[in-house]
């Protein structure tokens, strides 16, 4: 299983470090589990998991959870409701592990019964509470700092624990003790490291790997047609890429800068190019992908974008502005030349080509941009610091648009030096009070009533500028182990990256539970 290049890993499981090796590559979400687990790839589809069931009460600010009875921690000692309270609690008092930036104003249990408090509605939020990972009160009460605690040997409820690991790759081993043992067919899944695509991909092509989530040039030709019987995709879409300006440097956090770069890129060619025609432009200016959010669409379906892109256009609204066009064919203001690097992993090939259309594009309309490749885990940390001018960054999946905005602008993701979410460090009360609006609708028709503000601001003041659809690149060989998600049986989107715990994660777990050896 492969599904993140990786220059070097370290043994650490810690599922509410997102930055980490393990949870990057997967692993995490085989080991520690949700209290429900969610289809992406057809929402609103969820399946109780450590919770057998959930109500809503008190106009949404209140939650219960009845608290699954039997399960056992890999180390073999019961998993409690006082387990599922001590992991709430610790997302309360601790901002740094809270990767769904929940705002909870009380935990209590009773009986089999976990409730949740918050001083707001939260019926869109459902994901980002009921996707927590639930860690034992019994280790992480020891453990210290939440946040730099490495979890070296994980103790979840999971299908999987740790077998073994080096530096080259690890190995997780049929948990003996998981409540659904009868499900679990694999083995074992090994997590091989490969410091690049290319290396990912040659694995892939030559039968090494079984499943895996990259972006394939020429997937067809390259992989498919090799062996059309056992070897398959499915690129499910899931939300919107963007270039994201880094909104406390500048010149990106210059509107009018924004409004260029956006009037500059053409996002047919970043798709058809960049993302070797696996992914779809995204020409509604809110950023909204469609079809998948078509449901709530209808207050912005009109606002549109060029699918080429202008130069000129783009020069226009720089002089407009203000801005001063040099002899060497680059704008200036105030004695700064607008130079822009845009910075992601040279290892995310679709990224570093996409990234590389744009800086010729923007250096066509006056602005000095250069792409500079970074390997993997120093991109992420640039990222999650904010030391970045502008990135291409994909969305998170949600079963509303809710969760795809709320990582994009909520900047109680971006506190400190560890974001989660709100990368470019927007700051807006506003939006903030319109985020909890939103939480609040428990309709589809309000949702897009109350969504529309926010999406109009993302159009007109541009925190993320979209580019592409994202999608949840899904390939996988099935000469070993059938029951692969696919379009007509979409029980999960079949992306391997991120884990089953977090807002907006993959869906290792309940794909792995429905694979059984091929006869």
């Amino acid at each position: 299983m492969e599904s993140s290049p990786e220059t070097s890993i370290t043994q650490a499981f810690n599922p509410f470090v997102s930055t980490g090796d393990a949870y990057g590559m997967g692993a995490t979400g085989l080991i520690y589990e949700p209290l429900i687990q969610f289809d992406l790839a057809a929402p609103p589809t969820n399946y109780p998991w450590l919770a057998t069931s959930y109500a809503w009460s008190n106009g949404g600010k209140t939650i219960t959870f009845a608290i699954r009875q039997g399960v056992k921690w890999n180390n073999g000692t019961p998993f409690t409701p006082a387990d599922v309270a001590y992991t709430f609690n610790l997302m309360k008092n601790n901002a740094s592990v809270n990767l769904g930036g929940l705002k909870i104003s009380s935990v209590t249990t009773s009986g089999n019964n976990v409730v949740l408090t918050f001083p707001t509605a939260q019926y869109t939020n459902l994901e980002n509470i009921a996707g927590t990972a639930i860690v034992p009160q019994a280790i992480w009460s020891k453990a210290g700092n939440p946040a730099t605690f490495a979890d070296p040997n994980p103790v979840g409820t999971g299908p999987f624990k740790l077998g073994s690991f080096t530096p080259q790759g690890f190995t997780l081993v049929k948990n003996p003790d998981y409540w659904q043992a009868s499900l679990v067919k694999v083995p074992k899944v090994y997590f091989p490291v490969y410091t690049s695509n290319t290396g990912a991909l040659s694995a892939l092509f030559s039968g090494q790997i079984d499943w895996t989530g990259n972006f394939i040039p020429g997937l067809q030709k390259s992989f498919v047609d090799t062996n059309p019987s056992e070897h398959h995709y499915w690129e499910a879409p899931g939300g919107t890429n963007s270039l994201m300006p880094n909104l406390n440097k500048w010149p990106t956090n210059q509107l009018a800068v924004r409004q260029a770069i956006s009037a500059a890129i053409n996002r047919s060619v970043i798709a058809s190019e960049g993302e070797a025609g696996l992914e779809n432009p995204v020409l509604n200016a809110t950023g909204l992908t469609l079809p998948t959010f078509s449901a709530w669409s209808a207050p912005v379906a009109s606002m549109t974008v060029s699918a080429t892109g202008s130069a000129a256009a783009a020069k226009q609204i720089l002089e407009k502005a203000g801005y001063t066009l040099g002899s060497n064919g680059f704008f200036t203001k105030g004695g700064q030349t607008v130079s822009i690097t845009i910075t992601d992993p040279s290892a995310f090939t679709d990224y570093a080509e996409d990234d590389a259309i744009v800086a010729q594009e923007l250096r066509a309309a006056g602005i000095d941009a250069t792409f500079q490749g970074q390997a993997v885990n120093a991109w992420l940390t640039d990222v999650a610091d904010g030391d970045f001018q502008l990135t291409s960054h994909w969305s998170t999946d949600g079963l509303t648009p809710y969760t795809m905005y709320d990582s994009w602008l909520d900047s109680s993701l971006a506190t400190g030096s560890a974001a989660t979410g709100d990368y470019e460090r927007l700051n807006d009360p506003a939006i903030q009070a319109q985020l909890a609006t939103l939480a609040g609708a428990s309709t589809t028709a309000q949702q897009a009533a109350d969504l529309a503000p926010i999406a109009k601001f993302v159009a007109a003041d541009l925190p993320i500028i979209p580019t592409t659809t994202a999608s949840d690149w899904f390939e996988y060989n099935s000469q070993n182990y059938v029951g692969w998600p696919t379009q007509s049986s979409p029980y999960e989107s079949g992306q391997p990256s991120g884990t089953n715990n977090g807002p907006g994660s993959g869906t290792d777990e309940v794909v792995i539970l429905h694979l059984t050896p091929r006869t």
